[in-house]
């Protein structure tokens, strides 16, 4: 069983809540797909967190946009000001320890091949056409992933797993190859209109997939929020918006 981890994003109420659920299951490895920090105010805790547990049971820790766009100091690809306001206010609070851990045990690329088994697996925060900052969507995989047998993807905060078929030369298999995809939903910063802390097991002998939605105290992460961001960030919160 594997458990698939994106978009925590400083929540670390969120973040305790997942990792209660994850004991109750025995756990091979972590896929671990960015965005460990910003939008949420405990993003060193949030940190020191994942540096403590998953250290040496990691498969992949990727960069996600915010990784990439604190550390780099590059902030065009945010959409809106209060995205670059929030960043820029999350990077002036890094520890020293997490910029250090962000810059020397995370995959700076956005993305990371890997096999699990004899499975063939990518794991990318955005999508090959653009590994930081375009998300894979069931109407729009943006890219040809026909060369891997699990995709895992996050970015979107909208959890999904579905199957596509690619045309290859095998008579035996129809002339078709299958490749998984899964985005696990955000731990941190859901937005799929549910509330709760999200995240996938992977059972890879089967390819079975859970969906996990984990309730935690939302009020008491909201209440971390002390005016230095938009309020945004805190009242989406609430609704998973």
């Amino acid at each position: 069983m594997y458990a698939v981890l994106a978009d925590i994003h400083g929540n670390l109420h969120a973040m305790e809540r997942v990792l209660d659920d994850i004991g109750n299951y025995d756990i091979d490895g972590f896929i671990l797909l960015g965005d460990i920090i910003d939008y949420g105010m405990r993003s060193n805790e949030v940190t020191a967190l994942v540096r403590d547990r998953f250290d040496g049971k990691a498969i992949c820790n990727i960069w996600g946009n915010h990784e990439r766009a604190i550390m780099t100091d590059d902030y065009a690809g945010f959409s809106t000001q209060r995205g670059v306001d929030c960043a820029r206010h999350t990077a002036g609070q890094l520890s020293t320890d997490t910029r250090d851990y962000l810059n020397t045990h995370m995959t700076h690329e956005g993305m990371s091949e890997f096999e699990i088994g004899s499975r063939r697996c990518l794991a990318v925060h955005g999508s090959l056409q653009d590994p930081y900052w375009q998300s894979i969507t069931p109407e729009d995989v943006r890219g040809n992933y026909g060369g891997y047998d699990v995709v895992f993807s996050g970015h979107s905060h909208h959890s999904h797993v579905f199957t596509r078929f690619y045309e290859v030369d095998d008579p035996a298999m129809r002339n078709k190859h299958a490749v998984t995809f899964i985005n696990p939903g955000s731990v941190g910063q859901p937005r799929n209109l549910n509330p709760c802390a999200q995240y996938a097991l992977l059972d890879i002998r089967t390819m079975s997939v859970n969906m996990r939605a984990v309730p935690y105290d939302v009020r008491s992460a909201m209440n971390e929020y002390d005016g230095s961001v938009d309020a945004f960030y805190r009242d989406r919160l609430f609704r998973g918006i």
